[in-house]
């Protein structure tokens, strides 16, 4: 069943107003933290935000959509090391932390939780959608969740019981991503093969339609992830790291 849980995966943007339990929530929660972890170090925290005041003022920091707000439960995963470092200071142990590569293992956490409560969630009946914004406007994030140093947001999570059953969005068969023994290269023919599918489906021709662009890739180039946008979120990203401990060269 779990292999099918997972082939079946749908991304909800549309829920209802019923209200997830407390119990329900500390049982996904529980098994998400039940991944795996770095040196059994647990870098990582999750901030969860149920009131309609709390939803209202991450919104912005999401782009305003709707499921923000819509869903019972925004899930908030962020990488943290304040924790740890409080601990090993408290301990007489001096951490060696403020770097990049620590910022990373804690990344690498946190994602890994965030995946584990995804699969606990939809094995309970519970619908969730991933928003990559979070990292766009992470300084916004930290004011409002008052994250101190060493803590920086990663993903989010809105959860609740699904109020629709979306078309299943496209995946690249596996021969375009898996690779025997040693990494392969693309031929001009082979990378035609394999987003063939992807092009041709109705809801991507559409989209390509709607930008006024020749080609999939020009939407995501042009519009959807253009150089200068980001280069300004990396910046700010890196500013962030900065501000959070992170960038000790």
């Amino acid at each position: 069943m779990m292999i099918e849980q997972l082939l079946g995966h749908r991304t909800i943007r549309k829920y209802k107003g019923d209200k997830v339990t407390e119990a329900l929530i500390n049982q996904i929660l529980e098994a998400g933290c039940r991944a795996s972890t770095t040196g059994n170090m647990q870098l990582y925290s999750i901030i969860v935000t149920r009131s309609t005041e709390g939803k209202k003022a991450l919104a912005p920091c999401h782009f305003n959509q709707p499921m923000i707000t819509e869903a019972p439960l925004v899930l908030t995963f962020c990488a943290d090391f304040n924790r740890f470092n409080l601990w090993c200071k408290l301990n007489h142990a001096e951490p060696g932390y403020d770097n990049f590569l620590s910022f990373m293992t804690a990344a690498i956490d946190t994602l890994l939780v965030a995946q584990n409560v995804t699969v606990a969630a939809e094995s309970l009946g519970l619908g969730v959608c991933y928003l990559g914004t979070t990292t766009y406007l992470a300084s916004e994030i930290i004011d409002i969740l008052k994250l101190p140093v060493g803590v920086v947001p990663i993903t989010t999570l809105t959860v609740g019981w699904p109020d629709e059953d979306p078309e299943q969005i496209d995946r690249l068969p596996l021969s375009a991503v898996i690779h025997n023994e040693s990494y392969k290269g693309y031929s001009v023919e082979t990378l035609d093969i394999l987003y063939s599918e992807k092009e041709g489906r109705q809801d991507n021709r559409k989209f390509v339609a709607e930008n006024n662009k020749e080609t999939l890739a020009q939407v995501f180039t042009d519009i959807r992830y253009k150089k200068t946008d980001n280069i300004a979120f990396s910046r700010m990203l890196l500013d962030v790291l900065t501000k959070q401990g992170f960038m000790n060269h």
